[in-house]
This record gives structure tokens, C-alpha cells and sequence, in this order.
């Protein structure tokens, strides 16, 4: 984080937070964490602790699911051709594999269709539907994708194909002309949970197929609790708030992770770097699991990713999920060259005040990555910004925006949709395909709208504290009932503590040459922190500085096995102490 950024300290702990705290047999600071978040009374605080699948919503109150799954149960009834049509990320391939397992368990042999990221983009298109029409094929089920593809829709239609739309992107006004659309977007919906992800869709539209089948509750629920653990990491990897029908999607399905008969989960984990046994994370489905997977649909052909999760072959499963780690690093090397380029562009010339929205662009930069570029950027200048891929030999510039909260992207694309050739996402994260003479003017427009819509304070660095905590405070305990907080990610961010007047107990070492172990004292008791990319700031940690820390904290099994503490503590943020 910059050196400006502001702390922000909550207000101290209502008289509420002990009687929480001593009904729920958590510490006060981790009590209060809930009550800043929403769960005041222990009711819903247990049930926020302890997801219940009792707790999920009906499906069939998700609009036009009736018409859905009769006309999907009918076509499997008939033995008619059915093509899946996904998208090339991990939300997609995961809803993909979701409806294939689900479809043959019913008695259905279902084809399956991903584009391909760089030689088809995103979205539904004209002509695989047009051979699909030659094929003989009656129905397609969009997953992931298809809430604005009303013209590729009609064409279906056209040609003597129902297609069921099931999408969590923001819709446009009029939504496709299909012969079900489900999607909690919907303008009309009256879905309890309005921010699904593509695979938590399609696990309604499961849950509702099964019970039209007859099957019995019991085997309905084993079906469902065992596809949670796709479900879970399309969850995270969408970035999806997890709250909510997400929460209880993303807790059951992580807790199967930790022992899957798959023998594609089980080699994609093992190459992500996990033990058998061991408990996956949010945070490590999303920065160890889900990038291994996307590596595929951004370097190559995402179909491999839904044949691995689809496979009951080890040795197939194992090879697949080698090629996509290499793939992985292959997208590493990309991205980090376009990140030097923008980083050695910015050093020259800094975006100034009034940048307020950032557009980059390179000749040949690779279209897969730069959704994960702007990230970064996002990250680096904390103000939205697109990365775009120029073609030289097309002239088309296409890539991915990602947003700060208060500036919705998709409603500013809409501002100016005569640029586009295609265009769509939601709030925080779009994609573009423009002309690449109309870059100039995208940039321009985009930043001239962000200047409208976003105030000094939104561009503004801070760091939201949730508690202070003691030195005694700092232990396994705690790390523990941290932990039982999660999984943690957009709506539910790891809590950030803060300790106050630590001393540096000695020079930080640097490892891996870009982070930092820093001793620090409290109150006579010695303390080790780890700080990620703080290697560059080593001077700030003088022996002896009294400093104010802003940590989180959690469990390591891997520590307690090399013979260290079960719990460690990461730096956030730090600044001297006044």
C-alpha cells in the first residue's frame, strides 16, 4: 500500500460485543468482527459460523426455472442432441463440467462446446450454433454466458433450436428471446441471492432436475454436496461476494475439497502444491488452484480443464493437470513482461489527478492475460483501469477491465457502446473488442466519465482496521477463531488487526528476495511476522523503532510440521508509531 494510506480504526466495542462474545466462547476481538459485519444476535452469528445447507434458497424460485428444467428433462427423455455452450474461464468450465455429470447421471450424453479465448472470444456464436443446427441438435444450455446474445438467440430459434440461457452477468434492457433465462440479474428476478456465479446458477438448475427426476432427497443431497466442490471454486474464482447462499456454497464445498474421489481435483491439488488431507482455503483456491485453471483458456484450449474434471482416468487426469501448471508459468512470464512495459511507461509519464480511469494498450500484448494485468493496475494506481491487446494484423484491440467500488464498468461501456464491436462484464470486471483507432477515444471517454462519477476520497488509499488487538490476544486461539470466520474473500475480507507500539526487535531478513521476516516484541513476548513484498521498504524497520503493525492472522499446518507455531502472523500494513 502507498505510504499515504489512511488507517481506519473502528469505534470501540459496544457493551453487545462481550455478551457475543461469551454466548458464541470467541474473544472479544474476534466477536466484534461479526458484530461489524451483521451478526449481532448468536442466532445468525451460528448460523454464519456453521453454514447449513438447510439454509439454501429454492430453486424454483428462480424465474423461469420451471420452463427449464421441463424442457431439459424432456430432452433427455427423447434421447435429442443437447450442446452445452460454456465459457473459457474457471467459472465456466466448472458449470460446464456441474451440467455434463449431471446430464449423464440422468441418462443423457450431452456435447459440450467452449470458444476459444483468442481465436473466437467471448460469448455465444453465430456459427457454432449454425452446426449445431446441421447436427441434428434440438436444445443448447448456455452456462456462464448468453444474457446478451439476443441476436445469436433468435437465429437459434430460427433454425428449430429451444435454447436455455443460464448467465449471472448483467443483463441489457430487453434480455434474449429464449425459451428460459435463468439468471437472480434479471431485472424481474425474485431470487433471494441476486449475485450468483455461473456455476452457483447452474447448481439451481441441477438441484431442480434431480427433484423433477424423482430422486429421492437423501441421493439428491450426496449429488449436490459432492458438485459443491466445483461450485466452490467457480464461487471464488469469480470473485462473487462471499455472503449469504455464497458463503454456504463456497464453506461445504471447500470442506469436500480436503478429500475428493476426482481424480481431476485430486491431481489439480496436487500440482496447486496441497497434501492429501489438507483443507484448501479461498484464498489458496484463488491464487494456487483457480490460476492453474484459467492458464488453460488464456494460454490454450479450456476444454482441457473440463475433461480433467471430468475424467475417471488418474493417469489422463495427472497429465492434464502437469501441461496446465506449465501452462501457468507460461502466463506468469506473459504477464509479468506487460506489467515491466506499463510499469516503465507509468515511471516516465505517472497518471496525474486527473487520470481517473486508466486504458493501457500494446501491439501483441497477450489477450489471456491481461485481464489479470488490469488487476494489477488496479491494484498499483487504485483507480480502474482496462489492458488491452492490439492485433497488428486485425486492428483489434481486445482485453479486460477490472474496477474499484462506485464505478460500475458495464454501465460505463453502455455510455458508449458505438466503439465496441462487443462489449460486456459486470460492476467490477468487463471485457472489450474495439477497433484499435477507437482506443484513444475509449480512453478519453472513460476517464472523462470516471471523473463524473468518482470523488477525491474513492481514489483515496485506506486501510479499514476491524479490532486492536493485545499482545495476549496474539495466539493459536485466536488464529483459530479467525479462521472460523471464513472462507474470506469480496464481502467477507480477511479481518485486518492492529497492535500497537511493537518493537523491532532486530534487522529484518529478506527471503526469496522479495519479502521480509521481521522480530518484533510486545510486552517482553517475541513475535515473527511474515511481509510479503516488503522487501524494498527494509529501511522503515530500524532495530529498535516502536511501530504500529496491521496484521492478519492464521493458521499454518505446514508451520507446526517444521516445528514452529500452528499460527503466524502477516504483515499488512505498518507505520511508526505517535
Amino acid at each position: 500500500m502507498p505510504p499515504n494510506t489512511r488507517w481506519i480504526f473502528p469505534d470501540p466495542p459496544p457493551p453487545g460485543v462481550e455478551t457475543l462474545a461469551r454466548e458464541l466462547g470467541l474473544s472479544v476481538p474476534v466477536a466484534s468482527v461479526l458484530w461489524q459485519r451483521g451478526y449481532r444476535d448468536p442466532s445468525s452469528a451460528r448460523r454464519f459460523l456453521r453454514p447449513c445447507l438447510e439454509d439454501l434458497y429454492n430453486p424454483e424460485s428462480l424465474r423461469d426455472m420451471e420452463a427449464a428444467a421441463a424442457r431439459i428433462l424432456q430432452a433427455v427423455e427423447r434421447r435429442e442432441r443437447i450442446l452445452l455452450y460454456g465459457d473459457y474461464d474457471v467459472d465456466g468450465t466448472t458449470s460446464i463440467a456441474i451440467l455434463v455429470s449431471t446430464l449423464r447421471m440422468l441418462g443423457a450424453s450431452p456435447a459440450y462446446h467452449i470458444p476459444h479465448r483468442l481465436r473466437d472470444g467471448y460469448g455465444i456464436h453465430a456459427e457454432v450454433i449454425e452446426r449445431e443446427a446441421a447436427l441434428g441438435t434440438k436444445l443448447i444450455i448456455s452456462v456462464d454466458t448468453g444474457i446478451r446474445a439476443g441476436t445469436e438467440v433468435a437465429l437459434a430459434t430460427h433454425l428449430g433450436i429451444d435454447m436455455v440461457i443460464t448467465d449471472h452477468h448483467l443483463p441489457e434492457a430487453n434480455l434474449p428471446p429464449a425459451l428460459a433465462v435463468l439468471n437472480p440479474s434479471r431485472q424481474d428476478s425474485g431470487y433471494p441471492e441476486r449475485v450468483l456465479c455461473g456455476a452457483g446458477v447452474t447448481l439451481k438448475l441441477v438441484q431442480s432436475l434431480l427433484a423433477r427426476a424423482g430422486w429421492s432427497a437423501e441421493k439428491r443431497d450426496r449429488v449436490v454436496l459432492s458438485l459443491m466442490k466445483l461450485v466452490a471454486i467457480g464461487t471464488i474464482a469469480d470473485v462473487v461476494p462471499l455472503t449469504g447462499e455464497n458463503r454456504i456454497l463456497a464453506w461445504h464445498g471447500l470442506q469436500g475439497l480436503r478429500e475428493t474421489r476426482s481424480p481431476g481435483l485430486a491431481a489439480l491439488l496436487r500440482v496447486a502444491g496441497f497434501q492429501p488431507g489438507e483443507l484448501p482455503t479461498a484464498g489458496q483456491i484463488a491464487f494456487r488452484v483457480a490460476p492453474r485453471m484459467n492458464a488453460a483458456g488464456r494460454m490454450a484450449d479450456a476444454g482441457e480443464v473440463v475433461e480433467m474434471l471430468l475424467t475417471q482416468d488418474a493417469i489422463r487426469a495427472q497429465a492434464i493437470a502437469s501441461a496446465l501448471n506449465e501452462l501457468n508459468s507460461e502466463r506468469q512470464a506473459a504477464e509479468q513482461r506487460i506489467v515491466q512495459t506499463i510499469t516503465e511507461s507509468c515511471a516516465s509519464k505517472p497518471p496525474g489527478d486527473t487520470d481517473v480511469a486508466l486504458v493501457f494498450h500494446g501491439v501483441g500484448w497477450h489477450r489471456g492475460v491481461v485481464g489479470i494485468v488490469a488487476s494489477r493496475m488496479v491494484e498499483r494506481f487504485g483507480r480502474p483501469a482496462f489492458v488491452l491487446g492490439v492485433d497488428p494484423e486485425t486492428g483489434i484491440a481486445q482485453g479486460s477491465g477490472r474496477s474499484i467500488h462506485g464505478f460500475s464498468l458495464v454501465d460505463a461501456l453502455e455510455t458508449m457502446p458505438s466503439l465496441f464491436v462487443r462489449f460486456g462484464g459486470h460492476h467490477m470486471a468487463a471485457g472489450v473488442t474495439l477497433p484499435a483507432e477507437n482506443v484513444p477515444e475509449f480512453a478519453e471517454r472513460l476517464n472523462s466519465l470516471a471523473r463524473t462519477r468518482l470523488r477525491p476520497e474513492d481514489l483515496a488509499p485506506s486501510l479499514f482496521l476491524d479490532a486492536v488487538l493485545s499482545p495476549d490476544d496474539l495466539q493459536e486461539k485466536t488464529a483459530h477463531e479467525v479462521e472460523s470466520l471464513g472462507p474470506f474473500g469480496l464481502g467477507n475480507p480477511t479481518p485486518v488487526f492492529c497492535v500497537r507500539e511493537a518493537e523491532i526487535a532486530e534487522a529484518p531478513a529478506v527471503f526469496a528476495e522479495r519479502h521480509l521476516r521481521i522480530r518484533a516484541r510486545m510486552d517482553g513476548r517475541f513475535f515473527r511476522l511474515t511481509a510479503w513484498q516488503f522487501a524494498e521498504r527494509r529501511q522503515e524497520f530500524p532495530p529498535g523503532r516502536l511501530m504500529d503493525l496491521a496484521l492478519n492472522l492464521h493458521l499454518d499446518p505446514r508451520s507446526a510440521e517444521r516445528g514452529y507455531p500452528g499460527w503466524v502472523l502477516n504483515l499488512k500494513e505498518a507505520r511508526a508509531s505517535v
